[in-house]
């Protein structure tokens, strides 16, 4: 349980002068999910707020829109906050997931370790600087392995890298943790490993917060009071999406109407992200992450930009 989850909650009555958080957030992304349950369970108004949804069609816009103002927050991995905080914009981090991603393979493939990845093809979305990618390749890196010239590796779109999986033409692929879902809920496709194991590998916490609520940090500071109601309502929310099965009967419009395997295997995916209390040890753990994916060790976010959950 979460300190916030015991703030005193406002009688609807109260709201007329209440102020209003504005989100960017994907249309059909997984962090919509929570909001729109949010606003249909009425948490922000119990907690003295109004949250206006933003949705865009993808993520440079929604970047966008918190960059120039005209959103005071969106959903962002953790490696751009960090870029944009050695580009001299610091962001406030919220935790909304730590989910890393999948590395997926068919039913019956015989990959069940990175070793078994040398001389494979292998698919990557996100590019050279997917956090999958790049954990892979460190954990390789200490087994003695270079999968970058040993393997045949291929950059494209989560869909394009799921067709291909699925007609041969590749031997395994490193996906956001969604798609992964969906191929799974397919039937005759599986994890090679889990992603968590390869944190664990290089000496970090199993269960990172990747993805974030994002707010420019000299708006959070103005906006200090209305940021903690906005996430003692997220608690409030994931706490609702982990026991109230109908409320995802709603959602699953926005789910892309999935089959159901699909479907439950989206549930269940991200329930399982859900982050865990922010502690000084995570805080640590995701700047060692960060510089393991290529940030600057002596720019690194400061500790009062990661917002904190108390036990």
């Amino acid at each position: 349980m979460w300190l916030m989850l015991i703030l005193p909650s406002l009688a609807a009555a109260e709201q007329d002068d209440a102020p209003v958080l504005s989100v960017s957030v994907l249309q059909y992304g997984t962090a919509h999910w929570e909001l729109d349950y949010l606003v249909s369970r009425g948490l922000d108004e119990a907690n003295g707020y109004h949250l206006k949804l933003m949705p865009v069609a993808n993520l440079p816009a929604s970047r966008l829109a918190v960059a120039s103002g005209s959103a005071n927050a969106a959903v962002a991995d953790l490696l751009w906050v960090q870029s944009r905080f050695q580009a001299g914009s610091p962001y406030l981090y919220l935790p909304f997931s730590s989910q890393l991603g999948d590395v997926m393979v068919a039913e019956t493939s015989d990959i069940r370790t990175v070793s078994d990845l040398v001389g494979r093809r292998i698919g990557i979305a996100g590019g050279p600087s997917s956090k999958g990618w790049i954990l892979l390749r460190k954990v390789a890196e200490q087994q003695g392995l270079d999968l970058s010239a040993s393997s045949t590796i291929q950059f494209a779109a989560p869909p394009l890298l799921g067709q291909a999986l699925r007609r041969g033409q590749l031997d395994a692929i490193v996906t956001y943790w969604h798609f992964a879902a969906r191929l799974r809920g397919e039937g005759g496709w599986r994890s090679a490993f889990e992603m968590e194991d390869l944190l664990a590998t290089l000496g970090l916490e199993r269960r990172l917060p990747v993805l974030g609520y994002v707010f420019p940090e000299a708006w959070a500071i103005q906006h200090a009071a209305l940021v903690d109601r906005f996430a003692n309502s997220l608690a409030q929310a994931k706490s609702g999406l982990a026991t109230d099965r109908a409320a995802w009967q709603r959602l699953r419009q926005l789910m892309g109407n999935p089959g159901e395997g699909a479907f439950d295997a989206l549930r269940q995916g991200f329930l399982d992200g859900f982050p865990d209390v922010q502690t000084d040890r995570r805080i640590a753990d995701l700047k060692r992450l960060l510089v393991l994916t290529g940030a600057d060790p002596t720019a690194l976010m400061r500790d009062e930009l990661f917002y904190r959950w108390q036990p």
